[in-house]
């Protein structure tokens, strides 16, 4: 079983910038982060696969910044100019080439089978 360890969630102001990150145990394959604010389904946010292609959530696109370093086996989301409606719950997430829950993202189905105990981002406005 590998864990998801998360970790840089706080509270900033409107237009401020935060950097998750997301320490794995053991072997993944695609990971990802997504995000739930109370009241709301969760949503993906970023993906990276394998092969290191990204994708991003059309609300975030160009304002965050997914990225790995596989020789750390730790997951990054760089979030810039954040917004008030940013605010949320945010998980990391990690596939493990098979099962799993299977997510729509960004027209993409991401299958993932380990989670992290999400860390909180909250935007001021």
């Amino acid at each position: 079983q590998v864990q998801l360890v998360e970790s840089g969630g706080g509270s900033v102001q409107a237009g401020g910038s935060l950097r998750l990150s997301c320490a794995a145990s053991g072997y993944t394959t695609n990971m990802g982060w997504l995000r739930q604010a109370p009241g709301k389904e969760r949503e993906g946010v970023a993906t990276i696969d394998v092969d290191g292609t990204t994708r991003y959530a059309p609300s975030v696109k160009g304002r965050f910044t997914i990225s790995q370093d596989r020789a750390k086996n730790t997951l990054y989301l760089q979030m810039n100019s954040l917004k008030p409606e940013d605010t949320a719950m945010y998980y990391c997430a990690a596939g493990s080439g098979y099962g799993g829950t299977s997510y729509w993202i960004t027209g993409v189905w991401q299958q993932y089978k380990y989670w992290g105990q999400g860390t909180q981002v909250t935007v001021a406005s």
